[in-house]
């Protein structure tokens, strides 16, 4: 996991063991950024920063600038650091710098913020930074792996937080690991440490409601609480701008996907492994489970699938947000 290798990559710096290259690349941009962060701020002590630390963007600069610069000498210290952000700008000649990768200067900390690309790994530049210094890949969570990355950090910080609270961060930001973990910072100036983080303080210093979002309506649905989900769904359509349309599909079709999921599963057991989710919401599905046999949910998302092709003009025209959610729920319950 990303989370797991940035850790032993500071951990390592912090020993002292510092590498010639950091390679950081990857479709998140979370660790890329903590990591030159974590860098930029402590390799160096302030009085070495202003002759021996440079910041170099890859639009501005060639490979061939970054090698001239990673090359010089450190003045009054025993290392340079020099950061190329937005490397991803050089991607077609960023091959060119191989023939530094095989002899990089002891004295230089290159580091390489490559955004929302990966070099190839069968080429040799990764595979010689791979032996000379580190090539890390910052990989997109998955929404379903949020929470869990959400409650370990917290832990290293020394928080908790419920599963209930997790999904609603997860259901209101998704997998921007970064605006999640501004959220966190928030609550944490207000909480003493060793507090846990609830639905009921989310909605007070977040401002997500914790009785009227897609968990929510996920969990009407499931449930076959029916007042509940018109409820909700009355409260989506006063506010369509905090409650896209969009979004409320696009989970319901992966709630009922896995609650089929669950119908074909012959060890129960096995459910939340298969699924992709918390032990803790495997009730939920096996409640949805007994509301909805296989031929009904299959019959729910052909549905969705209907609802979505109105949302975008297709068979129905000038329906509001809400008139296309009370129509998918009449569908679902009747």
């Amino acid at each position: 996991m990303p989370l797991d290798k940035a850790k032993s990559i500071i951990s390592e710096i912090k020993s002292g063991v510092i590498r010639p290259i950091y390679f950081l690349m990857g479709e998140e941009p979370y660790y890329i950024d903590g990591i030159a962060k974590f860098i930029e701020e402590s390799v160096l002590s302030e009085e070495e920063k202003g002759f021996n630390q440079m910041v170099l963007y890859g639009r501005d600069v060639t490979v061939e600038d970054i090698v001239s610069q990673a090359k010089r000498y450190p003045m009054m210290a025993e290392k340079q650091v020099v950061i190329v952000k937005e490397a991803q700008e050089l991607s077609r000649t960023i091959e060119n710098l191989v023939s530094y990768a095989e002899n990089p200067q002891p004295t230089t900390v290159l580091v390489v913020c490559y955004k929302y690309k990966t070099l190839d790994k069968r080429r040799k530049l990764a595979k010689v930074i791979g032996k000379s210094g580190v090539l890390f890949e910052s990989k997109k969570l998955y929404e379903n792996q949020v929470p869990d990355w959400i409650r370990r950090v917290l832990a290293s910080r020394g928080y908790t937080i419920t599963p209930k609270a997790a999904q609603m961060l997860v259901e209101f930001l998704g997998n921007d690991l970064s605006k999640v973990n501004n959220e966190l910072k928030k609550l944490q100036l207000i909480l003493k440490p060793g507090a846990q983080i609830t639905p009921h303080l989310i909605e007070e210093n977040i401002g997500i409601s914790k009785d009227f979002n897609n968990f929510e309506l996920q969990n009407a649905i499931g449930n076959k609480d029916i007042q509940k989900a018109f409820t909700i769904i009355q409260y989506f359509a006063q506010n369509p701008k905090n409650h896209p349309l969009v979004m409320t599909i696009a989970l319901l079709y992966s709630f009922f996907s896995k609650v089929l999921k669950y119908h074909a599963l012959s060890n129960k057991g096995e459910a939340a492994k298969v699924l992709g989710v918390s032990p803790y919401f495997i009730k939920d599905y096996e409640m949805a489970s007994q509301h909805y046999p296989m031929k009904k949910a299959s019959a729910v998302i052909a549905s969705i699938r209907e609802i979505d092709m109105k949302s975008k003009g297709v068979g129905a025209a000038n329906l509001s947000q809400g008139d296309l959610l009370k129509e998918l729920l009449v569908k679902i319950f009747y």
